[in-house]
Order: structure tokens, then C-alpha cells, then sequence
């Protein structure tokens, strides 16, 4: 079974709002960019991806938690999150029973989240600076 199964079947197994609401999620998440790839982690949860994890999504008792694997180097414009802002890199939307998903900000924040991973996988990729005895930069 690969990971979007996965996915389709853990959804399908939450009954109550949060199933509906992580299915919501799910679809914004996708519709932001065609090339996200999703993923099955840590032994049940839906992860999506592009460039490196982009966010995780999970099911918890009385709340539905997508966790942005970099999220405090976001700009949040519209506040969409909500927790996890103890931490240097994660944040966390939290949705409760009731909240509506605003697509149109989340998916801006998806786009935000890739763009955050291409910048760090090209800076990954750029070869560094050579100095030289007299202690200069010089390019390659």
C-alpha cells in the first residue's frame, strides 16, 4: 500500500469532524502545488512534501494538527498559526471542532514552506567561496 492509501484509509477510519477536517486539509495541501509528494512517517502519519518536508498532519484527541517542519522561518500573514511557537524552527496550526480550513492562506503558506525548502536545498548545492593565502574570497 503506498502512502496516499495509507493516507485515504487513516482518513476514512476518523468518523468524527476531524476525519473530515484532516481531509480538507489534505485537499488544500495537494491543490497548493502539483508536485508535492506525499509520505507515510513515523508509523502513521501523513506527511507531504517537496524538496524536503514541507508539513505533517495528524488526528489527536479533540484537535487536528499540521506541524510546518520550518514554519517559524515563515511569514504568516494571515496567523494561521496557532501553536508550537515554543520551538526555534516548527510551527503548528491547530484546528478544533468548528474551525473552517481557509484554503487561500494555508495554500499560500504551503507555497511559502516549498519556496523556504528550495532556498535551503540551493544554498546546500552552491559551492563555497575558496580563500586564499592572503585571507580573500575568490569566486570559483
Amino acid at each position: 500500500m503506498d502512502a496516499s492509501e495509507q493516507i485515504d484509509r487513516l482518513i476514512a477510519g476518523i468518523t468524527d469532524w476531524r476525519g473530515q477536517t484532516l481531509a480538507s486539509v489534505r485537499k488544500t495541501i495537494l491543490a497548493a502545488d502539483k508536485e508535492i509528494i506525499e509520505e507515510w512517517k513515523w508509523m502513521g502519519s501523513p506527511v507531504w512534501s517537496r524538496d524536503g518536508i514541507v508539513a505533517v498532519g495528524n488526528a489527536h484527541k479533540g484537535k487536528v494538527k499540521l506541524t510546518f517542519m520550518y514554519g517559524a522561518k515563515l511569514a504568516d500573514p494571515e496567523k494561521l498559526f496557532n501553536a508550537g511557537f515554543e520551538g526555534n524552527e516548527r510551527r503548528a496550526i491547530d484546528f478544533l471542532q468548528g474551525d473552517k480550513v481557509n484554503a487561500s492562506a494555508l495554500k499560500n503558506l504551503i507555497r511559502a514552506a516549498i519556496e523556504y525548502n528550495q532556498t535551503k536545498t540551493s544554498k546546500k548545492k552552491a559551492p563555497a567561496a575558496k580563500t586564499t593565502k592572503a585571507g580573500k574570497a575568490e569566486k570559483r
